[in-house]
């Protein structure tokens, strides 16, 4: 059969189309993105990841990022431990790369099919989330129903992170959808709710920006450990705790964000031509 191969991979279920397009450019549009994401007439996937030449010599490789709603966009924290340990499984490496247009991120193998990613350091002024005014990130003026006074952080993308009495009790989707086009959030923004489970430990469920409901989100995770960080609830090396299963995640003193987890291949397969019009 012609047609473009592909490989399906998720992190904690968090999954992804990713397609190597280094020797050969693949024309993918956002219709066609959203054509091979949709679950019922496509691959299905949260996101898909594009392997592209690097632009910067120190970069093994380009990561280009589009969610299932077809917008290109700067992150993807589970989305790089995938592309790092496919890289690292092609080239024996136990240290790779990745450029993305958010900067490039330094990942390295954590065994047991775990990698580790240095997701770069966590933004935390009002500008660079971006919010639509000046204000306090640690504590965003924003109430809706339930939940409010969220903390904002930039981890490549836009968060809010709400901390609830009861993450499991939350209107994940009703609530979700509703703030990540709040007029705050001029480009929109992965929305997380948060709860204390343990010392150091976090539950953790999220609505992804031009996704919908994921079982995990790897920035989402960096974000919920630094807000907790900064509110003062646990240290700066927690535990969060998905629908999908725990990251680790560790905000160095120099501000860096470290996030591991594991990863695994679904499948392999070739794409219709169909598919890509």
């Amino acid at each position: 059969m012609t047609g473009t191969p592909f490989v399906k991979m998720h992190g904690l279920g968090n999954d992804f189309v990713v397609f190597d397009a280094r020797d050969h450019a693949l024309a993918l549009d956002d219709a066609h993105a959203r054509a091979i994401a949709d679950r019922h007439t496509g691959v299905g996937c949260d996101q898909l990841l594009v392997m592209e030449r690097p632009r910067d010599p120190k970069a093994d490789v380009f990561m280009r990022i589009r969610n299932a709603d077809g917008d290109e966009v700067e992150a993807c924290g589970n989305g790089t431990r995938c592309i790092a340990a496919a890289l690292m499984h092609e080239t024996g490496k136990r240290r790779v790369t990745i450029e993305t247009v958010a900067g490039l991120l330094e990942a390295s193998d954590a065994g047991s099919a775990r990698v580790t990613v240095d997701m770069g350091p966590a933004r935390l002024q009002w500008r660079e989330i971006p919010l639509a005014r000046e204000c306090d990130t640690l504590h965003v003026p924003l109430t809706l129903g339930p939940v409010s006074d969220p903390v904002a952080t930039n981890m490549g993308n836009p968060h809010a992170t709400f901390f609830v009495s009861d993450a499991e009790a939350v209107d994940v989707a009703g609530l979700g959808r509703e703030l990540e086009r709040h007029p705050m959030f001029p480009e929109r923004a992965n929305i997380g709710f948060v709860s204390l489970i343990g010392k150091d430990r976090l539950r953790f469920r999220v609505w992804e920006r031009g996704v919908g409901i994921t079982i995990a989100c790897g920035t989402g995770a960096c974000a919920a450990g630094v807000a907790a960080a900064r509110r003062g609830l646990t240290g700066r090396k927690v535990t969060v705790v998905a629908d999908g299963g725990p990251l680790e995640i560790e905000w160095r003193a120099d501000g860096h964000v470290l996030m591991t987890g594991p990863v695994a291949v679904s499948f392999t397969g070739i794409l219709d031509p169909a598919l890509l019009g």
